[in-house]
């Protein structure tokens, strides 16, 4: 990318999260992703170059290591010309969800991350007339935990996700419940992975996203713009699977990479993790000067990778085992938290698919891609946020959902929007 000759008028706006923006260029498979900030809060230019820096390396040091290279995108880091970072920003700003624009764009440094546009295919070239889909998932946390250290017996029974989602309602954040749970997407049945998928395309929320072309057809930019119409979603994606059937049964892959990972470094819960949490802190309030050597901000180097291989529990009482279990609970936050594309687009007849990633259906194939993006480790100040955000979930579950139905509980089955239906094991 020319750094240099760059026309705000060849980009335009793709997404965001809470801290950071996306923009897509018209012509090729790249994005720019810039960070947001409060407006009172204010960086140098050396602090966020280095914060996009750590993004990359972890990407390329840590989670490539953990998911596989082909589906992980480091990028780089860019400087661009101020002058066109803010007329980009003044470009995009009416196309923002209005619940986004608590915080700005950077206009003031310049970086920015260049990566591909994951709502492409990433394996291959293709002629620029055939149409291609892509499916965003946010699959969130898919299993129960089963850490001593948990005191409330409901999360041994009930998700994270199911629970959190009657606060979310609660406090506004969505309008209502979604029937979604990640333990049934990561089951492995077919019936259950079906009524996950299902569940997500009746209240979407921020778990699902449907591109075609790299434009956003279906999916919620906030609670307050759902795109929802299902006709319309329809008319998009009978060019896709028109006259299919489908796509074939056959073997289908039961192994959840991501799970795992989760389950290999969250051994602890939080509720576990928060005392060693405490441990680091007062080393740190003690010694300030060491939080360099604890690699607590960076860099994340193959030592930093090697260091979270260690999965003994036993707890020797050191600061090193606390900042182990720290910095693992770290990585699982962000791999539950993570995104997952899978990009797809119609072979032609004649095109040969020996080298090529491959979906059979009954009566055509598509190219693939998978990636995972929404990698940024998560912060280490972020854990006291966790450890009372996830008491207020279970307490406001107890009060109001679960007390509810203890009262009306008949010893048949009863309907229920948790993941403790009889589908679900537990």
């Amino acid at each position: 990318m020319d750094e240099g000759k760059m026309d705000e008028n060849e980009w335009r706006y793709h997404g965001e999260g809470n801290k950071s923006l996306v923009v897509a260029h018209a012509q090729r498979c790249v994005v720019l992703r810039f960070l947001k900030f409060p407006p009172n809060r204010k960086k140098t230019s050396e602090e966020i170059f280095q914060h996009l820096q750590n993004i990359v390396d972890f990407g390329k040091n840590v989670m490539k290591e953990f998911l596989g290279e082909n589906y992980v995108h480091c990028g780089e880091v860019v400087q661009l010309p101020l002058d066109f970072v803010k007329q980009l920003c003044l470009k995009i700003q009416c196309e923002r969800p209005e619940s986004r624009c608590d915080k700005d764009l950077d206009t003031l440094s310049g970086y920015a991350l260049c990566l591909p546009n994951l709502a492409r295919l990433q394996t291959y070239r293709f002629a620029e007339h055939r149409p291609i889909l892509c499916v965003e998932i946010k699959p969130k946390c898919g299993f129960i935990p089963f850490s001593s250290d948990v005191t409330h017996e409901m999360k041994h029974k009930v998700c994270r996700y199911c629970m959190h989602q009657h606060l979310k309602v609660a406090t506004g954040k969505w309008k209502q419940i979604s029937k979604y749970c990640p333990l049934d997407l990561y089951s492995g049945n077919k019936q259950r992975m079906y009524f996950a998928l299902k569940s997500l395309l009746q209240e979407a929320q921020n778990n699902l996203k449907i591109f075609k072309n790299g434009e956003l057809i279906y999916g919620c930019k906030d609670a307050r713009s759902p795109m929802t119409d299902w006709s319309e979603l329809a008319h998009h994606l009978k060019p896709f699977f028109f006259p299919s059937n489908g796509l074939a049964s056959g073997p289908h892959c039961t192994r959840a990479v991501i799970r795992e990972l989760v389950q290999m470094l969250d051994l602890l819960d939080i509720e576990g993790l928060y005392p060693l949490y405490r441990r680091v802190e007062r080393y740190l309030e003690e010694f300030p000067e060491e939080r360099k050597t604890l690699q607590i901000d960076g860099p994340y180097d193959e030592a930093f990778y090697q260091r979270l291989l260690d999965l003994s529990t036993e707890d020797d009482g050191t600061v090193a085992f606390a900042l182990t279990k720290v910095q693992q609970y770290r990585v699982a936050m962000t791999a539950k938290d993570c995104s997952i594309m899978i990009a797809l687009s119609p072979c032609l007849q004649d095109a040969s698919s020996d080298q090529r990633p491959v979906v059979p259906s009954s009566r055509s194939r598509f190219a693939f891609s998978v990636s995972v993006l929404d990698l940024d480790l998560k912060p280490y100040e972020s854990i006291p946020h966790q450890y009372k955000l996830d008491g207020k979930i279970v307490n406001y579950y107890l009060k109001t959902v679960h007390a509810k139905d203890a009262t009306v509980m008949s010893t048949r089955f009863k309907e229920s929007e948790d993941c403790t239906l009889v589908l679900h094991k537990v």
